[in-house]
């Protein structure tokens, strides 16, 4: 098959399939066939590259995040700004979302792949609220790991559900924008920031 020669070219190409699959049928309709299709690769190649179905989509979201994290550094200091470069990746990425959404739907309150990992993560990611609250940039209105939850929600929430945004906000440019303030808004007083925009 295509791509055997180069194994990184592979495996890149089955991250992008299997990314699309994963987050259009979830992990129980994903299916391999269709992403070795996809990625014009052997199926035996995907389970020896990286295992099952559910060890591909845990590898598949753990990668994803690590996209976001290095596409969009927490910046407590400027919640305008971290909010808008949010909205802005959930809307070029909505996959990501959307893998979210089927982990949590076919997970539940499981433990999921990566899950010390990626609460190593998040703790860090609060670290950085903390700190800001701690030297006074921040009010302590709400608790870090609270922050960085809720600001991750009203950031994503656009993307994860565009029915309901566009039948409670609306389709219209003007719309978009009324709503990307608001979720500022919502955000700076979340931080106790309010005075200072």
């Amino acid at each position: 098959m295509a791509g055997t020669r180069d194994p990184e070219a592979t495996k890149a190409r089955i991250f992008a399939a299997a990314t699309a699959e994963f987050a259009a049928h979830g992990i129980a309709g994903a299916r391999i066939d269709r992403i070795a299709r996809e990625a014009k690769a052997n199926k035996q190649l995907i389970y020896a590259y990286f295992g099952d179905k559910a060890q591909l989509f845990g590898q598949v979201l753990q990668q994803a995040l690590v996209s976001l994290a290095a596409a969009v550094p927490v910046d407590p200091e400027d919640p305008d700004a971290y909010v808008d470069r949010l909205i802005e990746y959930h809307a070029a990425h909505p996959e990501l979302l959307r893998l979210l959404l089927w982990e949590g739907l076919e997970y539940g309150q499981g433990e999921i792949p990566f899950e010390e990992q990626r609460k190593e993560h998040y703790r860090a990611k609060a670290a950085r609220f903390e700190t800001a609250q701690r030297e006074g940039t921040l009010k302590p209105v709400l608790p870090p790991q609270d922050l960085v939850f809720i600001i991750s929600a009203l950031a994503g929430w656009s993307s994860a559900a565009p029915q309901l945004r566009r039948m409670l906000v609306g389709e219209t440019e003007a719309d978009d924008m009324r709503l990307r303030e608001s979720i500022r808004t919502a955000a700076r007083r979340l931080t106790g920031r309010e005075e200072s925009a």
